[in-house]
């Protein structure tokens, strides 16, 4: 009898970093998929799901991929064709599996939308053993459209097995103090490789309608907290919150990046540089909107310098973050 029972892998924990998500690649076909896919998501858009899936289906997949092709395209990485995100999320799983993975401990990334999917990973995860699975949304500063989206596709995924692992999801962590000293570390760095001094630093943050923050999401607290914590440990220069990628008609959270990266001109500040604290990796949010949409119109409207800090991507500082958010559930 014993000899018939499959092989059981047993006794190890998985570890998940989870990341927005990427198109497959810049082809209109695979960017559509993708905007479908992320625009389908009921926590993103909160609105009458029949009338919304009309009016996706119709209009906005029907022009938008061409425009977000178009932004892509800027940025995608041509050496290894994919998109930055991806290509930095490899990196962080690969850095994060040399300090942490062994035999008992295996670490894995995946996407909320696109590919490697969180079904497909978890189901992985499964497969090699892991009866625990601890989860790591790389978003710093909680909201419903991002860090609770990657919780409810994590608890779908798991409602489909059978022998379910123990999960352990990792909070927001806008304010580890490992993670503002990096912020710190990122732009102290940054200056140090520019020949200008910043007359501002703009802080900037992926919005979210406002209708949202007055419904409770606590997103627009928590980046508040951020920004107040890296002005705590970096008094040189002020730095300013504000919110970008509005889409659609209604209210954002404001100040908008976009109208205030137009404006600042006018107020005499020439020199800029822009940090992005809550993407965990550089992107077409970042790379796109910001370092080419938002340069073009601060320089177009009297500007005189514009840079960017890079995200926390792969470097040293990032992992030791994750790392430490990781060891207290190991």
């Amino acid at each position: 009898m014993d000899r018939d029972h499959p092989k059981v892998k047993f006794g190890k924990t998985g570890v998940l970093i989870i990341n927005l998500g990427t198109p497959d690649s810049t082809s209109w076909w695979d960017i559509r998929k993708y905007l479908k896919q992320f625009l389908s998501d009921r926590r993103v858009i909160e609105v009458n799901p029949v009338i919304w899936q009309i009016i996706l289906n119709l209009f906005i997949l029907t022009f938008r991929p061409s425009k977000t092709a178009h932004a892509y395209k800027q940025i995608w990485l041509k050496e290894t064709n994919e998109s930055p995100l991806l290509h930095f999320t490899k990196n962080q799983s690969d850095k994060l599996r040399k300090k942490i993975g062994n035999e008992k401990t295996i670490v894995d990334f995946a996407m909320r939308y696109g590919n490697p999917s969180i079904k497909s990973r978890l189901n992985n995860l499964k497969e090699q053993g892991c009866e625990n699975l601890i989860i790591l949304p790389l978003y710093p500063q909680y909201a419903a459209a991002t860090t609770a989206t990657v919780c409810d596709e994590v608890y779908r995924s798991l409602m489909k097995m059978r022998w379910q692992p123990s999960l352990q999801i990792i909070p927001h962590y806008e304010s580890e103090p490992l993670y503002i000293n990096a912020l710190v570390n990122s732009i102290e760095k940054k200056i140090s490789e520019i020949n200008w001094k910043p007359d501002l630093i703009v802080s900037s943050y992926h919005g979210i309608p406002k209708s949202y923050f007055e419904k409770g999401d606590p997103y627009h607290c928590y980046c508040h907290k951020t920004t107040r914590l890296m002005k705590e440990k970096f008094k040189k220069i002020e730095i300013q919150t504000t919110f970008q990628s509005r889409f659609g008609p209604q209210e954002w959270l404001t100040p908008y990046t976009d109208k205030t990266l137009e404006n600042l001109p006018e107020k005499g500040i020439k020199n800029l540089l822009v940090i992005c604290p809550g993407f965990a990796s550089d992107c077409v949010e970042t790379l796109e909107e910001i370092n080419i949409q938002g340069r073009e119109s601060f320089i177009d409207k009297g500007g005189e310098n514009f840079d960017t800090v890079p995200c926390l991507n792969d470097n040293e500082d990032h992992i030791n973050l994750f790392t430490k958010l990781i060891n207290k559930f190991l």
